[in-house]
């Protein structure tokens, strides 16, 4: 690898020369290396704590419509319903994992589940012919029956394609649940409309807690589902004769 000038470049060094001139003329405020190995851990342990806490506080509050959710989602799973995910950015990849957790569970039945952002002709096509708000809310119209799930992912709870998402799936009588962070958004107006049938909503204005804390909230409907839908049969030995 080499420089523009055609001078050879060190590692990663040449994409970005600035670095050197930035160190010498800031030495004098580069942090003692022992100071910032100490800030590191008390900020890490900080962070773990924090999460923690949070993790029991949602646990606490929710736990009894957790409970109740998961029974509503056993009840369409067992009725031939399927479960459809979504969410952007972060969440996007989140709804890929409640999709997975569902469908290829490491133990007890598969169910159905698709998430709707892991098309991506399907997602660049509605964004660029019709409208970024749409992405999810087509898909569901299009796929969306009543006794499905709508399982949406909002850090902010104001995303307007998730909004508009569950506008459709309450449309067409599916059990909609949503994840959200801070103080709910558009989502907490969702709840208070019917159009929400269950709202989880973590109460950080940190984005990383507030997906490390939905991540157990939907592994624990995950969980109670699997548990009100009971043991998965065992299958029949095959039978030689």
């Amino acid at each position: 690898m080499s420089t523009l000038d055609g001078t050879p470049a060190e590692g990663t060094r040449g994409l970005y020369p600035f670095l050197d001139e930035y160190e010498y003329e800031h030495a004098d405020q580069i942090p003692d290396t022992a100071e910032a190995e100490t800030e590191a851990r008390r900020s890490a342990v900080e962070k773990a704590g924090e999460i923690v806490r949070l993790r029991r506080w949602v646990g606490a509050e929710s736990a009894a419509e957790l409970a109740a959710c998961a029974g509503k989602m056993a009840a369409r799973f067992a009725s031939g319903g399927r479960l459809f995910s979504f969410g952007n950015g972060g969440s996007s990849t989140d709804a890929q994992e409640v999709a997975t957790a569902f469908l290829h569970p490491h133990r007890g039945p598969a169910l159905p589940a698709l998430s709707l952002t892991g098309d991506v002709a399907v997602v660049t096509a509605l964004s660029n012919d019709v409208g970024f708000e749409v992405v999810f809310s087509r898909q569901l119209a299009a796929l969306g029956q009543p006794g499905d799930i709508a399982v949406g992912l909002s850090t902010s709870g104001g995303s307007a394609n998730v909004v508009r998402a569950f506008e459709e799936a309450a449309r067409r009588d599916m059990l909609t649940v949503g994840l959200a962070g801070g103080g709910g958004g558009r989502l907490t107006e969702l709840s208070e409309l019917g159009v929400l049938a269950h709202l989880f909503v973590v109460p950080s204005s940190s984005v990383h807690r507030i997906q490390e804390a939905q991540t157990t909230l939907y592994h624990v409907l995950w969980e109670l589902t699997q548990h009100a839908l009971g043991p998965a049969p065992i299958p029949r030995a095959h039978d030689p004769g």
